[in-house]
């Protein structure tokens, strides 16, 4: 459970196995004082392929514990490709995990579940499919979510309609074995060009009479694309939007997010993908593939829009502040902050240089040629992160990603963002939105912040800078979500005898 991997692309903070394959997590619950996470693993390479559940728990979002692998595909049997995409629910003393059982030899995924009495060290599947055939009309049909809702069971499984249309179809059961099909809860429109036709990974949040449905859209020419997030509320079975579909991340690195009902009070929590960004060759190389974003808490806000934040448990990680710096920025004297570490928490204030675009820049190389920026730009009104310089290898992905950021065409008007750095992933919060991002420096020199501007005029920050570590961790700022005094270190918990790889948070 190293917080200093040797590779310096794997993350310190962020949830993963330090080998191997990962992508969705599944799973999400609160059982027995902990909560699980689970996720798609392969636990033989770094490639998707032989997909089982992993698994970790935790009693504070903070301290991680790996488990023994959750779920094996059965060799022969209905899930003898994989044990797929899913989530679990507490009930009668138990976890119980509903999942997509994959076989090469049909096209759709039936729903089935595996029961633990033990908080999940082993399980036991059902001996027969829970929803064995979809129905008519469908051309994909994967991701089982469930959750109770007034007194019931209710299920959301991931879809493709025959007339061009992505779903999420609803069911309904009062115990968990019989199950009644009720019809689509919500759908696209129809396909047009590059629109999406299957939605992958439903996941749904109620906001007192308002509520949430999120969707991971998935294209037959391209695969996992994107996802979405549709705000509205239920009338009788049926979702009925009451804005326009929306981005829930920005970036180009996030996929198949699940929530988590925290216990014990009106907050959700958010776990995402982020895959690699980086050829399959490097991955290889370096024997992993895939993280886990941080936990987010989730809210949807007066005007209807979904914000997220980091959890708040997750200033603990903080140590001592290695960076403050208060000023201002021309284009021909841009401002040195000073050095950070691989795993850092970022706050900045910044009144933007209306004249050009301004910001900060994460310089990885000692020549300054390797750098990540992070500007506003006024005329656009975005913010953009733009990867395009940061790494000198060939095979990272690069590009320029934007975020809506009004506020920054409005002269004098300060913006406040929040980014958090682990390795090679980086999330950056802007007003309540999330942009995620994966790159990969391999330059030879510290990490150094510094601000800048392209413009005429001036640009202006205030800037503080934690590094992160799991050895920040006190008992004290985990139950509060506040950090206190200097940290001390904290021993972590005791992982469990198990077939699976310690992770690296």
């Amino acid at each position: 459970m190293s917080t200093s991997p040797a590779d310096p692309h794997l993350p310190a903070v962020h949830l993963r196995p330090p080998r191997n394959w990962i992508n969705d997590p599944n799973g999400l619950v609160f059982h027995d004082g902990h909560y699980h996470v689970f996720f798609q693993y392969n636990p033989h390479g770094p490639q998707h392929s032989n997909v089982h559940w992993g698994h970790f728990r935790s009693p504070d979002l903070i301290h991680w514990e790996p488990f023994p692998v959750a779920l094996t595909p059965t060799p022969g049997g209905y899930d003898a490709d994989g044990c797929y995409s899913g989530n679990a629910v507490s009930v009668d003393g138990s976890l119980l995990a509903f999942y997509s059982a994959h076989r090469k030899d049909r096209w759709w995924q039936p729903v089935t579940t595996a029961r633990s009495h033990d908080d999940g060290r082993t399980w036991t599947k059902r001996p027969e499919l829970l929803i064995a055939e979809p129905p008519a009309g469908t051309t994909m049909f994967r991701d089982p979510y469930v959750w109770r809702q007034d007194g019931r069971w209710r299920l959301l499984v991931g879809a493709a309609l025959d007339d061009g249309r992505a779903a999420a179809l609803l069911y309904e059961s009062n115990d968990l074995e019989t199950w009644a099909y009720l019809g689509p809860f919500h759908t696209s429109d129809v396909a047009k060009g590059s629109g999406p036709v299957g939605w992958e990974c439903p996941q749904y949040a109620t906001f007192g009479g308002r509520s949430v449905l999120v969707v991971s859209d998935w294209t037959p020419l391209s695969g996992p694309s994107h996802t979405t997030v549709h705000t509205g509320s239920e009338q009788r079975g049926r979702f009925t939007p009451d804005a326009s579909p929306a981005p829930l991340d920005h970036g180009p690195d996030l996929y198949a997010p699940a929530l988590l009902k925290a216990p014990g009070e009106d907050r959700w929590l958010l776990w995402g993908w982020a895959w690699e960004a980086r050829d399959d060759s490097w991955a290889h190389e370096d024997g992993w593939a895939g993280v886990l974003t941080l936990p987010r808490e989730v809210t949807l806000t007066a005007d209807g829009t979904v914000a997220q934040c980091p959890a708040r448990e997750l200033l603990a990680l903080r140590g001592e502040r290695v960076l403050h710096g208060t000023g201002h920025v021309t284009r021909s004297e841009p401002a040195g902050l000073g050095e950070v570490g691989r795993a850092f928490d970022l706050t900045a204030t910044l009144v933007p240089d209306t004249t050009g675009t301004s910001g900060l820049r994460l310089v990885t190389s000692a020549d300054g040629s390797e750098f990540l920026d992070i500007s506003l730009d006024p005329a656009a009104g975005h913010l953009v992160v733009d990867r395009g310089h940061a790494s000198r290898d060939p095979r990272a992905r690069t590009g320029a990603y934007t975020v809506p950021c009004p506020a920054a065409a409005r002269p004098g008007t300060p913006v406040e963002l929040r980014v958090v750095v682990d390795g090679s992933i980086a999330e950056v919060y802007l007003d309540g939105q999330v942009l995620t991002l994966r790159f990969y420096p391999v330059g030879d020199g510290p990490w150094r912040l510094e601000a800048r501007t392209t413009g005429t005029g001036r640009g202006e920050f205030t800037v503080e800078a934690w590094n992160l570590a799991l050895e920040n961790a006190r008992p004290d700022t985990l139950l509060s979500g506040r950090r206190t005094a200097a940290p001390t270190p904290a021993s972590r918990a005791t992982p469990s005898p198990s077939p699976s790889p310690s992770p690296t948070m």
